[in-house]
């Protein structure tokens, strides 16, 4: 009799693990070289290389420069390279330069991104490093330098001017060629 209530306990239990501590880069920790972790990670300092986990959370003085695979990221400070996860949060205090492929993304006031923005399935997040490397534009690609403002301080925007490493991807944006004549 009491050995029956002792097995079901103990295989409740095994079912149900501990939550992990998230690994803490601190501010005054610089880190070269690639990270990885089952679990979350969150950066308050600085990185230079890639990271893998299953949450990345970025201080607000952070600063990353490499790529980033997760199934969250929640993005405060600083990212400069790619970016592939199911789900993709950019704060007001977020400036990432490079491009986010993603399932699920949300980007509050204020924040600044330039880059390709492509969503994908899960599975085409997961498999995207070797497609993502290719440099070409896929189709629902689009270049984006954004930078959203509350609505109060919107102003009407000046026509940004075109330069050959720039896309635009409206239509009413079009530059006529320039004709020379002879």
């Amino acid at each position: 009799m009491f050995s029956k209530n002792k097995k079901n306990q103990q295989t409740n239990n095994n079912n149900h693990q501990p939550r992990a501590v998230p690994s803490i880069i601190s501010a005054d920790l610089k880190i070269i070289g690639d990270l990885s972790s089952t679990g979350e990670i969150q950066v308050d300092g600085e990185v230079s290389g890639d990271i893998r986990s299953k949450v990345l959370l970025v201080g607000e003085g952070a600063s990353i420069k490499g790529e980033i695979r997760a199934e969250t990221v929640r993005v405060h400070g600083h990212v400069n390279g790619q970016i592939k996860a199911t789900f993709v949060n950019l704060a007001k205090t977020a400036h990432v330069v490079g491009d986010i492929l993603h399932e699920n993304l949300s980007i509050q006031e204020g924040a600044f991104l330039e880059g390709h923005i492509t969503h994908m399935s899960d599975q085409q997040v997961r498999d995207a490093a070797i497609e993502a490397g290719r440099g070409d534009s896929k189709p629902g690609e689009d270049r984006v330098n954004l930078v959203v403002k509350p609505a109060s301080s919107a102003q009407p925007a000046a026509k940004p001017q075109e330069t050959p490493s720039q896309t635009t991807s409206t239509a009413t944006s079009q530059v006529p060629k320039a004709v020379s004549g002879s």
